[in-house]
């Protein structure tokens, strides 16, 4: 073997040209054959998100004598760009020119139904077209985008209880229908979302009075009241936040006198909340605190008496201003807590979502008794409870904690090592007291599952579901919704079925 090296004489000018030309082409040879890296970007996906901002809106029937509420329901939505990895979902602005609107299938009209739009002007001082709200919007529209961030509102929908089908058969919870469109009119995504309404907070109907004019002879000995000027509006005179009035000075806001009235059993009444907030029939407590029982058995063990109620009101506090905490540290704690002088179905978290978002509304935490508060999050997931599918918005399943520390696998890997089979390891600590880890080990990559279940082989939550590779995991379990007994955590993969005992303690 010989190396021929060129001396410069021997090149002529052709020569050293055609070499110029070679070693000019080479780089873009080798870039035409090389693999092409597209840039990473969202999926192009949009998706949105829909909510009520309470577990129940309350109104009225008749307002020929008096009203307390009318008829004024809201709804609330996100649209968000779904993500890919490596890219974050975006919760589009107002300055995107995405639009939400919102209808009620087989829910056109409110009109025919009550007669508050024969009383509007004498109550509330404006002249209403039929099935036109208190805040302008009917029962179709477009929502309004709500601040220069990222969400749209629309205010006092005049929703009744009776679909058109059914004008005397009350149905509290029906449904929205919400569409999002980009600014050019293409229709990007649509969800249902529930919009709750009820009329038994009539106090005739409960079962306490005889008549509405009882109510009203009542006041007869209050200076200035005028039962000739009915209908009456109760926040004339009680200062109400629900509807923002402020009263007359030197009368108790309203929520503080009808709560201390009612809240006395020597007077004849009970410490029943459901006498007066819907209802007996319409149940509007249904969330999971609600349906697991627990701690929490009935609204008072959250809000107090009905007497503690007013009292608290008497002794300063702003009534639907300022309500019980779920990061109160007898509650969830500070993880779980609300913004900063802000109630939950105020307050934002992960990502700049609302807290109902994920969770829907006080009252109807999800998974909730109605199935029609699921909807929508079984649309979205697959499965009724707290939207907790991460790809749901993001795309792809991250592998970093989420919101309160959530782990959107369920699980911590402890090892990547193929382990010998498949099993389920004893749960420690055991008894389990608030929270308790559930090691196994999955010798095949697959489906699996694991589930804590009752004596009665009932579900009481999913710890795992879905793909996972060989190796050893760990799985968080938290007892503070369930009650103290014995449990079962089940391990299913690869056909087999294994399992470990453990108890709760409260």
């Amino acid at each position: 073997m010989f190396k021929f090296v060129a001396h410069p004489k021997h090149l002529t000018m052709k020569k050293v040209y055609f070499l110029i030309l070679v070693a000019l082409a080479i780089p873009f040879l080798f870039a035409a054959f090389a693999p092409y890296k597209p840039e990473k970007t969202n999926s192009g996906q949009y998706l949105v998100i829909a909510w009520n901002d309470l577990g129940m809106h309350c109104a009225n029937l008749d307002f020929s004598n008096m009203c307390i509420l009318p008829p004024y329901n809201n709804q609330s939505a996100h649209v968000i760009l779904k993500g890919s990895e490596g890219v974050l979902p975006v919760v589009m602005p107002a300055s995107s020119g995405i639009y939400v609107t919102y209808e009620i299938p087989g829910n056109t009209e409110s009109a025919t139904k009550t007669n508050f739009w024969n009383y509007s002007q004498h109550l509330f001082g404006v002249i209403l077209a039929p099935n036109i709200g208190l805040a302008g919007f009917g029962m179709t529209g477009t929502l309004q985008k709500a601040d220069s961030i990222n969400y749209h509102h629309v205010e006092g929908i005049p929703i009744t209880a009776f679909p058109d089908a059914t004008p005397t058969l009350s149905t509290p919870y029906q449904l929205t229908l919400m569409k999002a469109y980009s600014a050019s009119g293409q229709l990007l995504a649509t969800t249902q979302s529930v919009i709750p309404i009820s009329h038994e907070i009539g106090c005739v109907g409960s079962g306490c009075h005889p008549s509405e004019l009882s109510i009203l002879n009542a006041h007869e000995q209050v200076p200035g009241f005028n039962i000739a000027n009915k209908p009456i509006l109760c926040a004339n005179c009680h200062a109400d936040n629900a509807l923002g009035t402020t009263g007359q000075a030197g009368v108790d806001p309203f929520s503080q006198v009808i709560h201390q009235k009612h809240g006395f059993i020597n007077s004849g009444t009970v410490n029943d909340c459901y006498k007066c907030h819907p209802g007996p029939n319409t149940q509007c407590w249904r969330d999971i605190m609600h349906s697991t029982g627990g701690v929490i058995t009935k609204c008072q063990d959250c809000h107090g008496s009905v007497s503690n109620v007013g009292n608290t009101i008497d002794n300063g506090r702003n009534p639907w201003l300022q309500e019980p905490s779920c990061g109160a540290t007898t509650c969830h704690g500070p993880n779980y807590s609300e913004q900063p002088g802000k109630l939950f179905r105020q307050s934002k978290g992960h990502g700049g979502l609302f807290c109902s978002t994920c969770h829907s509304s006080p009252h109807a935490i999800l998974p909730s008794e109605r199935p029609e508060d699921n909807v929508q999050n079984i649309n979205l997931q697959g499965f009724a409870g707290t939207l907790s599918t991460c790809l749901v918005c993001h795309g792809y399943t991250p592998t970093g904690p989420g919101p309160h520390g959530f782990n959107p696998l369920g699980i911590q890997p402890v090892s990547s090592e193929r382990p010998g089979k498949t099993e389920i390891l004893p749960v420690f600590p055991n008894p389990v007291y608030s929270r308790a880890i559930v090691p196994f080990n999955v010798a095949e990559a697959g489906k699996v599952t694991l589930e804590v279940i009752d004596l009665s082989g009932a579900v009481v939550t999913t710890l795992v579901n879905g793909e996972l590779k060989a190796g050893a995991y760990h799985a968080e379990f938290f007892s503070s919704k369930h009650l103290s007994g014995t449990y079962l955590c089940v391990l299913r993969a690869q056909g087999s079925t294994c399992s470990q005992k453990m108890f709760v303690v409260k």
